[in-house]
């Protein structure tokens, strides 16, 4: 156990340490547009509100749930 302790262990924590290291420096040799974080699209409110529109009849009570309050109620 103390083999495991002095010399294995050390050598997992080394090498994972270093593979992490190269996997984030390799972002500098990447080209200059692959380089910027994904784009996060913007949700279409068309798709949305389709979605709610779908939603088979409803006692009163779950409706509000689903669709949200009205216009006139909300503050």
């Amino acid at each position: 156990m103390a083999i495991f302790r002095q010399y294995i262990a050390p050598l997992l924590v080394v090498l994972v340490f270093a593979i992490a290291l190269i996997a984030v420096s390799a972002r500098i040799f990447l080209p200059s547009d692959m380089m910027a974080p994904a784009p996060i699209e913007q949700p279409e409110e068309q798709a949305q509100a389709a979605n709610s529109e779908a939603v088979a009849d409803l006692p009163p009570t779950l409706e509000i749930l689903v669709h949200g309050l009205p216009e006139a109620a909300s503050f």
